[in-house]
């Protein structure tokens, strides 16, 4: 009986193949392109991962509607693809060159001092930028302290809470000269967006970070464009259809001296080569209610916006100027010169800005502060303070030790002027996040420790410890200098306030309260005992004063 041989099937190659497939590629590249918004930029990575995806579909279609049946000669199709998908495959190939000489170009190793000039700081003088706050400017709360008010003032709204969630960005801005954090609210899901799609979101949430109030405001017309959107109105959808080319870093929530909230959304360009040096060149500004976008460059961003560079970018470009500022072989064998910027960040409100704080320390050792930056959000501008001193970490745990009997916690330090000197202040929070006492600790000296009930009570107890210590001769807080009364005690009392035993003493008439956290030394004091006290006069009944 003669042997017969199975005929193998080949692909057939046709038009009808090649039409099939472009078809198949054009879907899945819009699906593609509407789920991932790549930006169409020889700069940006995305865009060579959509062509590779491309390219790849594109060449199974071929194969798919070839009409071959894959059985015991796979090779036979690896050479059916290379003899008709060469449009593609030469594509592959010019891409994956582009993309090796777009990281050479890029290397930090051949361009060290180019990524040391993203951002050059000029030295300045702290007491003469940063004029002395007023109790009424400062700060009092962090992050996790406003999604606490805010989550809580939401859930107060019967008619909110079941449909939307607050969103747990909270922006700190500048807003009619007050420090503020802003929110926006979310749907709670995707049926509860069905629901009021129509109507959009309803209000964002306002706290006002000195009275610690929050306030949900009310938008005559609801926000339609956010995060929180489907389809169309997704925030980033919109903004890549009406700017398919150009690479944006997050958006940023933001509301305009009326109220009005905006989206602001910085756009990127990469500097070095085809893919270093991330760098600001403009923002689109956003209607969060029409959807409505404008393009600013850079230096024509409205003022009222306040960040434009978001603070890992400007940490990012000041750890390359640190570390390669003496070239690259300095950074891995010698490091001369090279810093970096400590852990952590805050913002402090300046020249009607926000302008993003962090401690810069040697690399080879983060036990100390050799100094400071502040940079502006919204142009950049960069300052560098060489003040050695504490690290932000070193003066919290300064600040916790003075109440560690109260186990109070507490925010990242806020810089402040205070008589002249660099100053960290920071709120002490109990476990429910509550804001319960204030610190400050000098910066240069982190020894040198104030508490108190309230931010005038710290800062007049700071003042007098300054003094006490040779470090600040008198206050320059707005109020009067402070003084020294000396006196016999004709009357002693004492009370547990907030965990601390405050001591009230009647000298020549007049009551004077002396924290015991602040003065151990006051435990010992007797009705009929001579003292010496250092008061910064106020407006109180009973003074605030600190034993010497």
């Amino acid at each position: 009986m003669d042997h017969v041989v199975p005929i193998r099937r080949e692909p057939r190659f046709s038009g009808r193949s090649i039409l099939l497939s472009l078809l198949v590629t054009l879907i899945a590249g819009a699906v593609y392109y509407y789920v991932k918004l790549p930006a169409l930029n020889p700069k940006s990575g995305d865009l060579y991962g959509f062509v590779f995806f491309l390219c790849l579909v594109y060449a199974l279609g071929v194969l798919l509607f070839s009409g071959g049946k894959l059985r015991q000669q796979p090779g036979e199709y690896a050479r059916f693809i290379r003899a008709h998908c060469k449009a593609p495959l030469v594509i592959v190939i010019l891409l994956a060159l582009v993309l090796v000489a777009g990281w050479l170009s890029s290397a930090v190793f051949f361009r060290a001092g180019s990524y040391s000039r993203l951002l050059v700081p000029a030295e300045s003088d702290f007491t003469a930028d940063v004029a002395q706050i007023s109790f009424d400017q400062i700060p009092m709360l962090d992050k996790d302290s406003a999604e606490r008010l805010g989550d809580r003032k939401l859930g107060e709204l019967s008619d909110m809470v079941s449909q939307f969630e607050v969103s747990p960005a909270y922006a700190q801005i500048n807003y009619n000269d007050r420090p503020v954090r802003v929110t926006y609210l979310e749907y709670a899901d995707f049926f509860k967006w069905l629901s009021n799609r129509s109507e959009g979101l309803p209000a964002y949430i306002l706290i006002d970070m000195v009275t610690q109030e929050a306030t949900v405001v009310r938008l005559d017309e609801g926000m339609k464009y956010s995060p929180a959107e489907y389809f169309n109105r997704y925030l980033y959808r919109h903004l890549r259809f009406a700017y398919p080319t150009l690479i944006f870093d997050d958006c940023n929530f933001e509301i305009d001296e009326s109220g009005h909230p905006w989206w602001i959304c910085s756009v990127l360009d990469r500097t070095i080569g085809l893919f270093g040096g991330n760098d600001v060149v403009g923002a689109v500004l956003m209607d969060a209610v029409t959807g409505e976008c404008t393009y600013y460059p850079v230096g024509e961003v409205p003022t009222w916006v306040d960040r434009v560079y978001s603070a890992d970018l400007l940490i990012q470009q000041y750890d390359y100027h640190g570390v390669y500022n003496q070239g690259f072989w300095n950074s891995l064998f010698g490091q001369k010169d090279c810093t970096m910027t400590t852990e952590g960040y805050n913002y402090i409100a300046l020249e009607d800005d926000v302008w993003l704080y962090t401690g810069i320390t040697s690399v080879t050792s983060d036990s100390s502060n050799i100094g400071f930056i502040l940079v502006n959000q919204r142009t950049k501008e960069a300052r560098y303070y060489p003040v050695a001193g504490a690290t932000e970490y070193s003066a919290r745990s300064s600040a916790e030790g003075v109440v560690q009997h109260l186990s109070y916690r507490s925010t990242f330090p806020l810089l402040l002027n205070i008589s002249g000197e660099p100053t960290y202040f920071m709120a002490l929070k109990d476990d429910a996040q509550l804001v319960k006492m204030y610190a400050m600790v000098n910066v240069r000296q982190y020894q040198v420790v104030a508490t108190g009930t309230t931010v005038a009570e710290c800062e007049r107890n700071y003042v007098a410890l300054l003094q006490q210590n040779g470090i600040a001769a008198e206050s320059t807080a707005g109020q009067a200098g402070a003084q020294t009364v000396a006196g016999r005690i004709d009357e002693l009392r004492s009370a547990v306030i907030n965990g601390t035993t405050q001591y009230y003493l009647l000298v020549d008439g007049s009551w004077y309260r002396v924290s015991a956290a602040e003065s151990e030394s006051v435990v010992l004091c007797s009705p009929g005992d001579k003292v010496t006290l250092v008061v910064t006069p106020s407006d109180e009944t009973i003074q605030p004063a600190i034993l010497q």
